[in-house]
C-alpha cells in the first residue's frame, strides 16, 4: 500500500473513531489588568545592587554570600535544572531515534515449523544485528505542544530562581536592620542604666541630707535592674538577628561572632513610587512565572487533545540475521525495511479522556493561581505604600515628642537635684524619654524595613526584558 493510501485510510479511521476529546472547557477567568486599579505611571528603575545604598560593607558581603550559598536558592536552581532536562526530553521526542540491537541465542529449532532442514530439529546459534530507526511525524502537534509546555515550565522555573534571589536579598537586608535596631536599643538601655545610676547617687545624697526617705531610695534602686533587663533583652535580640543572618548566608554558628554591629544609613533614599505603578505585573518575576505556567497548562491541554488522533511513525531497520554465526555478516543474511506505522486509539477505558479532563483542570488551577498571585502583588504594594507614608508621618510626630521628653527630663533632673521636686517626677520624665527614644529608633527601623518590603513588592531590580532562561536566574 502506498503512503498516500495509508494517509487516506488514517483520515477515514479518524473520522470513524469513537474516541473523541470531551467537551470540558476551563471554568476560571483570568483577572484583567484594567480591573486591578493600577496607576498610570511606571515605577522608577531600581539599581541591581540596591542594598549598597545603605552604605554598609558588611551588609554587601552578607548579601553576596546569601546569593551564593543559601540552600533555598540551591533548591530553586536544582528545580530549574530539572525543568531544563524535561525540555530537552520533550525536544528529543520530536527528532528521529536510532538504536542498535544485537542478540545471540543457542536454540533448538522445531522440526515441525517453518525452519527447513537441516536446521529443523537440531541445535544452532541464532544471531541478529539490527539498526532500528523511528520518527514520529507529529501530524497533530502533540509533540510540539509538549515541547511548548516544557519550555514554559522551564522559563517559569528560571523566574522562580530570580524571585528566590530577590526574596533572599530582601530578607537579609531586613534581618540586618533588625540587628541594627537591637544594637540601638541596647545603647538606649545602657544610657538609661547610666542615667538611673546617676539618679540613684543623687537620691542617696538627698537621703543623707534629709530631703528624701528610704522609699525614694528603694524606688531608685529598683529602677536600675529594670534598665539592665532592657539591655539584656536588646542584646538577645541582636543574637537572634545574627543567627538569622548566618543561616540566610549559608553559614553556621561559627559565623555568629564575626558579624559586627551594623553601620547603616537608614535614612537613605530608595527609588520608590508614590502609588501603584502601571507596570507592576510586568516587573514581578512571580507574576510572570504564574503567567507562563498558565500557558504551559494550556499547551498540556493541546497535547492531551492531540493524543486522541492517530500517530504516524516512519520506521525502518537494517542489519543481518542468520542461523549459524559463521553466516551472520554475509550478504545473503542482510535484511532491511522501511515504512510507516499507525497507532489509532479506539478503546482505552477512558484513559485519554481522563488525561484531557485533568489537563483542563490544570488550566483552572493555573488561572486561579495567577489571580491569587496578582491580587497578592497588588495588596503587597498597596500595604507597603501605606506603611511607608504612615511611618514618615509617625516619625515626624515622634521627633517632636522626643524633643519635648528630653527637655522635660533635663528640667526634672535639675529640679530634683536642687530639691525642688520629688523622685516620682523624675521617674515619670525618665520613663517618657526612654519610651520616646525607643519609639524613634523603632520607627526608623520600621520605615527602613517598609521601604525594603515595598522595593521587593515592586519586583526589586528584576528586569522583564531579561526574562529568559539564560539570564533571569542571575538578577537579584
Amino acid at each position: 500500500m502506498k503512503f498516500s493510501r495509508l494517509i487516506l485510510l488514517v483520515a477515514t479511521l479518524t473520522a470513524a473513531s469513537c474516541v473523541l476529546p470531551p467537551k470540558d472547557a476551563p471554568r476560571e477567568t483570568v483577572l484583567a489588568d484594567a480591573t486591578l486599579g493600577l496607576g498610570t505611571a511606571a515605577a522608577p528603575q531600581i539599581p541591581d545592587r540596591w542594598w549598597q545604598a545603605f552604605g554598609d560593607a558588611q551588609l554587601d558581603r552578607l548579601v553576596e554570600q546569601t546569593l551564593a550559598h543559601n540552600p533555598q536558592l540551591a533548591l530553586a536552581m536544582a528545580r530549574l535544572r530539572a525543568a531544563q532536562a524535561q525540555t530537552d526530553a520533550a525536544r528529543a521526542g520530536r527528532l528521529p531515534s536510532f538504536a542498535l540491537d544485537a542478540t545471540e541465542t543457542r536454540q533448538r529449532f522445531s522440526a515441525r515449523d517453518i525452519v527447513p532442514p537441516p536446521y529443523g530439529g537440531h541445535w544452532y546459534w541464532r544471531g541478529d544485528v539490527l539498526a532500528d530507526f523511528s520518527w514520529d511525524l507529529d501530524l497533530w502537534g502533540e509533540q510540539a505542544a509538549s515541547i511548548a509546555q516544557a519550555g514554559d515550565e522551564q522559563r517559569a522555573a528560571a523566574l522562580d530562581v530570580a524571585a528566590a534571589r530577590l526574596a533572599l536579598a530582601g530578607a537579609l537586608a531586613q534581618a540586618y536592620v533588625e540587628l541594627d535596631l537591637g544594637a540601638k536599643l541596647a545603647d538606649i538601655a545602657a544610657r538609661a542604666e547610666q542615667q538611673r545610676g546617676e539618679i540613684l547617687a543623687i537620691t542617696r545624697k538627698r537621703l543623707a541630707a534629709g530631703l528624701d526617705t528610704r522609699v525614694e531610695l528603694r524606688e531608685a534602686e529598683a529602677a536600675l535592674p529594670q534598665a539592665r533587663l532592657a539591655r539584656l533583652q536588646a542584646q538577645a535580640a541582636q543574637d537572634l538577628a545574627r543567627h538569622q543572618l548566618a543561616a540566610l548566608s549559608g553559614q553556621g554558628a561559627s559565623a555568629y561572632a564575626a558579624i559586627e554591629t551594623p553601620h547603616l544609613a537608614l535614612d537613605t533614599a530608595l527609588p520608590l513610587p508614590p502609588d501603584l505603578p502601571a507596570d507592576l505585573l510586568a516587573r514581578r518575576p512571580d507574576v510572570i512565572a504564574v503567567r507562563l505556567r498558565l500557558a504551559a497548562a494550556d499547551a498540556g491541554r493541546q497535547a492531551a487533545q492531540a493524543a486522541f488522533y492517530p500517530s504516524i511513525n516512519l520506521a525502518g531497520f537494517a542489519g543481518w540475521g542468520s542461523i549459524g554465526l559463521d553466516q551472520l555478516f554475509k550478504a545473503p543474511s542482510a535484511m532491511y525495511g522501511l515504512g510507516p506505522s499507525v497507532h489509532l486509539p479506539i478503546f482505552d477505558a477512558g484513559k485519554l479522556k481522563a488525561r484531557y479532563r485533568g489537563a483542563v483542570a490544570g488550566i483552572d488551577a493555573a488561572a486561579a493561581d495567577y489571580n491569587r498571585t496578582v491580587l497578592h502583588a497588588v495588596q503587597q504594594v498597596a500595604d507597603q505604600l501605606t506603611r511607608v507614608q504612615s511611618l514618615a508621618r509617625q516619625l515626624a510626630e515622634q521627633e517632636q515628642a522626643l524633643d519635648a521628653a528630653e527637655d522635660a527630663y533635663r528640667l526634672a533632673k535639675e529640679r530634683y537635684q536642687a530639691g525642688l521636686t520629688n523622685y516620682l517626677t523624675v521617674l515619670n520624665a525618665e520613663t517618657q524619654v526612654l519610651a520616646a527614644r525607643r519609639g524613634r529608633v523603632q520607627l526608623v527601623a520600621d520605615q527602613a524595613v517598609a521601604r525594603v518590603s515595598l522595593l521587593l513588592a515592586l519586583g526589586g531590580s528584576f528586569h522583564p526584558e531579561d526574562a529568559d532562561v539564560a539570564t533571569v536566574a542571575s538578577a537579584p
